[in-house]
């Protein structure tokens, strides 16, 4: 922790401050990434008006959407940056706003017990790099959710950098191949190099370490489901996405193997579903 970014590493927060989230997420695998993810929380959120905490909501990727099929949705970010564009998104849909927007960490929430209907951690716990954050993160998202109320917690898979050097030739560079060792050793993502490609500051997590600290944390594990399951990496992704037939039978088939647990591991993201 420094001075300037008091809730989030500094390497962190430099990370995003090169990135545009809302942009990230529209080509390739990241676009995959939302929308899987938009589908999951269609298929297990309570109708709206539910309410709904979205905790590392960043710009409001996920958080603006979702308000504005009628959710009332409260974005917690640890970036100031972050919570500017997501009041300015707000504001820009004035039909639809979200109910509130604040700067805060996943640790330590402001919010009142059992407040919420649901509550989404698509973020943080890949950049909380100590189990016990991790679990205190877990743990503030189950006080702060009614009871049988929804959990959402997403994780970066230990085997994600693997895959991809071995797709992108990245293991053939010294310095990338020594990231992808540790991450298979320890799931601590670190990139010395600051190459914008290799990501930043993370722990990489085993599905099971997934659901132990779910477990851990006090919550009721109901499924564990890979996002971009195992068509992250196909040449021709975005073709498929853009054409609806195609993109239907992509999506439905990953659909029918999304919780198969010998097929985890090999989706770059994961998402834990929870209830308290």
């Amino acid at each position: 922790m420094t001075g300037d970014h008091p809730l989030i590493d500094r390497d962190i927060a430099e990370h995003y401050a090169g990135t545009a989230e809302r942009g990230r997420l529209s080509a390739g695998s990241n676009r995959l990434e939302f929308l899987r993810t938009r589908d999951l929380l269609a298929r297990h959120l309570p109708s709206p008006p539910a309410r709904i905490l979205d905790v590392g909501g960043a710009a409001g990727v996920y958080a603006l959407p979702l308000a504005a099929q009628g959710y009332a949705v409260t974005l917690v970010d640890p970036l100031a940056r972050h919570v500017e564009q997501a009041r300015a998104a707000s504001a820009a849909q004035p039909g639809t706003p979200l109910a509130g927007v604040e700067l805060g960490d996943a640790r330590s929430l402001t919010q009142p017990d059992a407040s919420f209907d649901a509550v989404l951690l698509l973020g943080p716990l890949y950049h909380l790099v100590e189990q016990a954050e991790r679990i205190a993160a877990l743990a503030e998202a189950r006080r702060v959710v009614r009871p049988a109320g929804l959990v959402a917690a997403a994780g970066i898979s230990r085997f994600a950098s693997l895959i991809d050097g071995l797709v992108r030739n990245w293991l053939e560079d010294p310095a990338f191949a020594r990231i992808m060792e540790r991450d298979l050793t320890d799931g601590q993502h670190r990139n010395p190099s600051g190459h914008p490609a290799w990501f930043t500051t993370a722990f990489f997590t085993h599905p099971d370490e997934l659901a132990h600290e779910v477990r851990a944390a006090g919550l009721t594990l109901t499924a564990l489901v890979g996002v971009e399951g195992i068509a992250w990496k196909l040449a021709d992704l975005d073709a498929r996405l853009d054409d609806p037939t195609r993109r239907s039978v992509l999506l439905r088939g990953l659909r029918r193997v999304e919780a198969e647990p010998s097929l985890l591991g090999a989706s770059p993201h994961l998402l834990a579903l929870a209830r308290r």
